[in-house]
């Protein structure tokens, strides 16, 4: 797992214990990643944002938490391709399967696997 990945995990822990996705996002990133805010990247943030805005992270309520359409779109999508799917998916196997121009993921399906392999999508 990616730190990414890490990051959302981490999150849904801390928002359980009280943060908003945005705190909880936030908080984990600096915890990973350390004061190097350089290395954190919003497109795996707006993933999680996305998948939490619609109620799809277990014990998160639906709410409004991110303005990327664009990565919560993806991340929808990702969710979409896993509950259809029994198979173990590699996140650039994943990408591709949910887009299809050629361009690379941004780690957003670093955190959509996590969520999914750590049982926290609903």
């Amino acid at each position: 797992m990616n730190k990414y990945g890490k990051a959302a995990i981490k999150s849904v822990d801390l928002i359980n214990l009280g943060k908003t996705p945005a705190e909880a996002w936030e908080i984990a990133t600096l915890e990973i990643f350390g004061e190097s805010t350089s290395a954190i990247k919003s497109c795996p943030k707006s993933t999680f944002l996305g998948l939490c805005e619609d109620g799809l992270v277990k014990g998160i309520s639906k709410g409004k938490y991110t303005k990327s359409a664009k990565n919560k779109a993806y991340a929808l999508k990702a969710v979409q391709v896993l509950k259809k799917s029994n198979l173990e998916i590699q996140p650039t196997a994943l990408w591709n399967e949910i887009q299809n121009k050629n361009i690379q993921h941004n780690s957003q399906m670093h955190v959509v696997l996590a969520l999914w392999n750590n049982d926290l999508i609903v």
